[in-house]
């Protein structure tokens, strides 16, 4: 079962009340959801998830614990517009769990897992047109090299890309182990030795599939909006592509002028809206419970004032 990444340190990060109220932007599994409904009483929570079998999952979970949250099916990109519906203008606190969970990892059929054979999918809303069977066999070999240097940071992105095109002319390429064995096939057996040849490139369809980027930068600028004074945001990430966008938002909306810093007071007009809180990593014995948290870190920002 998913065992949730840096739990107790952005639980205690989103500073919770009895009356707060919370956006979970990632329910999944509801493991951080479950920790936060234990401790707003008198508040609220709204989860976003896309995924049927979480939703399911977290309803049954979250309702043993109280009644006072409601889980919005959606991208969390569509985060303001689903709140403002629901006449959510402000909230207390906002977080994000950027991985994959485990359920989806290991159930086979999902294709989200280079360990274990199954149809080339990886949606995480299994309504969306665009699957890795679609990316893996129409794609150019340009557009292929492209992802999985910027989405995978991958050295070997040319030579695995003309591999995939040369053996999708034989036939195209069904399932996650016939894709695993062709990257195989792409790269020198030292690399294959340093650590599993596909994960970079899985990493990569996985976040072109779902438009992760792109779809979280704009949500994380939503919710920058969407905090009351004194509200913060925590986010967990587990690659440098989206902790490189977190931090570079987190810096945008937080740092002040140099220049202004050699004043003994800075004018309040010149100070920023935000500050940041700290960034945290996984306790060694975190990583050795979970090895799926090894590369996670967790950011937390705070709104200090109103625009």
């Amino acid at each position: 079962m998913h065992e949730s990444v840096l739990l107790k340190e952005s639980i205690d990060s989103l500073n919770l009340k009895d009356e707060s109220i919370i956006v979970d932007c990632t329910l999944g599994y509801a493991g951080h959801s479950s920790e936060i409904l234990k401790k707003i009483k008198n508040g609220y929570l709204y989860c976003f998830d896309q995924d049927d079998e979480a939703i399911s999952f977290s309803q049954n979970k979250l309702s043993k614990i109280g009644s006072n949250y409601e889980i919005i099916k959606s991208n969390f990109v569509n985060l303001k517009e689903k709140l403002e519906e629901k006449k959510i203008d402000k909230v207390d606190g906002i977080l994000y769990d950027l991985g994959v969970s485990s359920p989806q990892l290991d159930e086979d059929y999902r294709g989200f897992s280079f360990h274990k054979n199954a149809k080339l999918d990886m949606r995480m809303d299994t309504n969306s047109d665009l699957t890795a069977y679609k990316v893996v066999n129409e794609y150019s070999l340009e557009k292929l090299v492209e992802i999985f240097y910027k989405y995978g940071e991958e050295k070997y992105a040319r030579s695995i890309a003309k591999k995939i095109i040369e053996k999708r002319k034989e036939k195209n390429i069904e399932t996650t182990l016939e894709l695993v064995e062709i990257i195989k096939e792409s790269v020198p057996e030292k690399y294959k030795r340093e650590k599993h040849p596909a994960r970079k490139i899985f990493q990569a369809i996985r976040i072109e599939v779902n438009n992760e980027l792109d779809v979280f930068e704009k949500s994380l600028r939503q919710a920058l909006d969407l905090l009351k004074v004194n509200g913060r945001i925590c986010v967990i990430t587990f690659h440098s592509l989206e902790d490189k966008i977190c931090k570079e938002i987190f810096n945008e909306v937080s740092k002040i002028d140099n220049e202004l810093k050699k004043l003994p007071i800075i004018p309040n007009e010149y100070l920023k809206n935000y500050k940041i809180i700290g960034t945290y990593k996984p306790s060694k014995e975190e990583i050795k419970n979970n090895s799926r948290s090894r590369s996670a870190k967790l950011r937390v920002i705070e709104k200090i004032k109103e625009g």
